[in-house]
């Protein structure tokens, strides 16, 4: 039997990007597909449009809706955690897709999965393209996957995606994302499974797929400042100030000499 693979996807008021979402893991290939769908109680026609979708998709994959008040995005994200019954985890936001139609069957293909192996890796991923809000392809992302994803490998930055970080549930069920922050709770999360997977010698597979395509203007690119601020404080956390400190000095001159 191959693997189940939870989808997340956390919408409120979501009604102008959430249909190729929807449309984007109706057309996957792969079968055995959980799509969870926390929603906030929206108040446009975000249930409307996961209504129709459900009608029109139930029979190929499992799509379950949680439509309750929730505390902000991550605390969103910790009801997916809490429901979630895959062997992996992604979470897929309102306006981003799945690369292509095989990109769940090319990931399973990557892991080497085997049902039972405690062995199984802990961590799947994979590289992301940018699209604007028509869906179409503006560049690669500047931070590109590692060709091993190492605990220190943020220090220069989130180099993987979120939507392109998929997760052992068991294991991402012990690292819930930390309410502390609002912008940058995915940062924190994916360095703390990368930690995890590292004490416990789970490995971590570098897919050599692009595994998304990512709406340009999501929250962190909203609140841009706020944001770094919030990453800075988890680059201290883990890394120490002064490592972090330097580090932002290398940030400085990278984007001046890369312009």
């Amino acid at each position: 039997m191959k693997p189940l693979i939870t989808i997340a996807t956390v919408t409120y008021n979501a009604e102008a990007t959430l249909e190729r979402t929807l449309k984007s893991v109706a057309s996957q290939d792969y079968a055995r597909i959980e799509h969870l769908i926390i929603d906030g109680c929206s108040t446009d026609h975000t249930l409307s449009l996961v209504q129709r979708y459900v009608e029109e998709n139930q029979a190929r994959h499992n799509i379950r809706l949680v439509c309750e008040p929730d505390e902000g995005l991550y605390d969103a994200m910790n009801k997916a955690l809490l429901n979630a019954t895959g062997d992996y985890i992604v979470f897929l936001n309102a306006g981003d897709c799945l690369h292509s139609s095989d990109t769940i069957t090319a990931l399973v293909q990557k892991s080497q999965w085997m049902k039972g192996g405690h062995r199984n890796p802990a961590i799947l991923y994979g590289d992301t393209h940018l699209v604007d809000d028509s869906g179409r392809f503006l560049r690669r992302r500047r931070l590109t996957p590692p060709e091993e994803l190492k605990p220190d490998s943020f220090l220069n930055g989130m180099l993987v995606c979120h939507q392109s970080f998929y997760v052992r549930t068991d294991l991402a069920k012990q690292e819930p994302y930390d309410l502390r922050y609002r912008f940058s709770g995915d940062f924190d999360w994916c360095i703390r499974l990368i930690r995890r997977a590292s004490r416990r010698r789970i490995k971590i597979v570098n897919t050599h797929l692009v595994l998304t395509d990512y709406l340009n203007e999501g929250m962190t690119t909203r609140n841009h400042r706020a944001s770094l601020l919030e990453r800075f404080r988890i680059m201290a956390h883990y890394y120490g100030l002064p490592t972090t400190i330097l580090r932002h000095c290398w940030f400085v001159l990278r984007a001046v000499f890369m312009r």
